[in-house]
Parts: structure tokens; C-alpha cells; sequence
């Protein structure tokens, strides 16, 4: 007999043998529980664009073998991204089939008092009501977002930070710690990135 992924009540027959959930309330339940333990927007979780990766950001299978930015064999879907124990990580490959980009800003959190760096926080601003998380470093932030971007880019500030921007070609290590109240939502963040033109 089949229980109830969120209360454990046994699912009556009348369900259909595909039925997660004894009711609206337990499916909602449960999908504002994932939520919570998982910021990453639904639009990169649902791509099959995923790879493990190790300490030094080299990209790996779920099988732990070499993977590529380039080669769609190598990549997986989230949950066996994120279930695989290979590497220290997952990453986010980005592609041209569609307008999922990143702005990588390097060196702009102190991570002592969690506060950015002017001109990150203006970046963050510009940037709209879209994913940022905290990278792998701890003292940068990657923006998600949608976006033209067929040429990735490095912009080498004069205090010699940098913000990368990519939209096809590479991965980007992923950590799901959200940066303050950023939403589990990708925005088009084209107005921002034109400002690196």
C-alpha cells in the first residue's frame, strides 16, 4: 500500500497509482518544503544540464569521469547531479539553446561582515528581483538570469576584481546559498549586463 510523501497517511484506492500525495494541502506542503531547502530557481533545476565538479572547479559526470561545458553526454538532471557523491559540488552548464546567463562578480562580499562592495551591491541593484547566490569562494556572487549572451566576457575592474559574464560554453559552479532575499526566479537581467558593453 502506498503512503502520502508528506503526512504518511496510506493513499486510498480511489488515488491512482501514480499519486504522491493524500491532498492538495500535503502536495503544497511538501512543495513549500523543497522550496525552502532548495532556493535554486525551478528554471535551472528542471534542465538536464547538471555536473558534479571537484575543489579546483573541473567538471565532472555523476559517475566522477571528465565532463564538458560542451558536450551534452556529460551532463545529467539535477537530482542525480545533486545525489552523486562524486566531486564537492554541482555546476550549471550554460548553453545556447536558451537565455539562461551569469554574472560572476569576484571579491565583492567581506565575508567578516556580509556586506558587498558598492559596486556589486549597485550591480545586485540594477540586476532586479532575480537568483543571486553566494559562490564557491564565499566572497563573490553569481546573478542568474535571462539574457542574449552568445559571447562570454571579463571586465577587469581597476581595483582588479572582475565581473564575468557568460551565456553559452561553460559551467558555473553552483553552492544554493541565496544571497540575502534574492527570489528562486530567473529575471531578464539584459539591462545590466548592456551597462559591461
Amino acid at each position: 500500500m502506498r503512503t502520502c510523501e508528506q503526512c504518511g497517511e496510506r493513499l486510498r484506492a480511489r488515488h491512482s497509482h501514480r499519486a504522491r500525495f493524500c491532498s492538495t494541502r500535503c502536495r503544497v506542503a511538501s512543495h513549500r518544503a523543497t522550496k525552502a531547502r532548495n532556493p535554486l530557481p525551478t528554471e535551472l533545476t528542471t534542465r538536464d544540464r547538471w555536473v558534479r565538479r571537484t575543489a579546483e572547479k573541473v567538471p565532472l559526470t555523476v559517475a566522477g569521469m571528465a565532463a564538458s561545458s560542451t558536450d551534452p553526454r556529460t551532463w545529467s538532471d539535477y537530482e542525480s547531479a545533486r545525489k552523486s557523491t562524486h566531486g564537492v559540488g554541482t555546476g550549471f552548464v550554460l548553453s545556447d539553446v536558451d537565455d539562461v546567463v551569469c554574472l560572476d562578480l569576484d571579491h565583492c562580499l567581506n565575508t567578516l561582515t556580509g556586506r558587498l562592495a558598492p559596486w556589486a551591491a549597485a550591480i545586485v541593484r540594477d540586476a532586479g528581483a532575480t537568483y543571486v547566490e553566494v559562490s564557491p569562494s564565499g566572497d563573490g556572487l553569481h546573478i542568474w538570469g535571462r539574457a542574449d549572451v552568445r559571447q562570454g566576457r571579463r571586465i577587469r575592474r581597476p581595483d582588479g576584481t572582475a565581473v564575468e559574464i557568460y551565456g553559452t560554453g561553460r559551467y558555473i559552479a553552483t553552492t544554493g546559498r541565496r544571497h540575502g532575499n534574492a527570489p528562486s526566479i530567473l529575471a531578464d537581467v539584459s539591462t545590466v549586463i548592456r551597462q559591461f558593453d
